[in-house]
């Protein structure tokens, strides 16, 4: 289940999201991986579910390891709003 408010990155291949995850349990990062949810596609069907106060966090430990999600959403109010994952990016570079 994804929370109001919560960040949704999804990867194009399984290879990638299971890395990502793989990384971000060694960090001991917060996130959750979760089907991707039906409002979105992925050919992949996983993606990390990420709440914000934890989506800095996430993303240095995904900059660091080149493993940019090709597509990140934020639930507002039950609809998927696209936020460019690339100026999360540039935030969690300089945190």
């Amino acid at each position: 289940m994804v929370n109001d408010q919560d960040y949704v990155a999804i990867f194009h291949s399984i290879h990638r999201v299971l890395r990502a995850e793989q990384l971000l349990k060694q960090q001991k990062a917060e996130f959750l991986l979760i089907p991707v949810p039906r409002q979105l596609t992925s050919d992949c069907g996983l993606a990390l579910r990420i709440a914000p106060p934890h989506l800095a966090a996430v993303f240095a430990v995904l900059v660091a390891a080149d493993l940019l999600p090709a597509e990140l959403y934020q639930l507002r109010s039950g609809e998927y709003a696209a936020v460019a994952a690339e100026s999360v990016a540039g935030s969690a570079g300089t945190a």
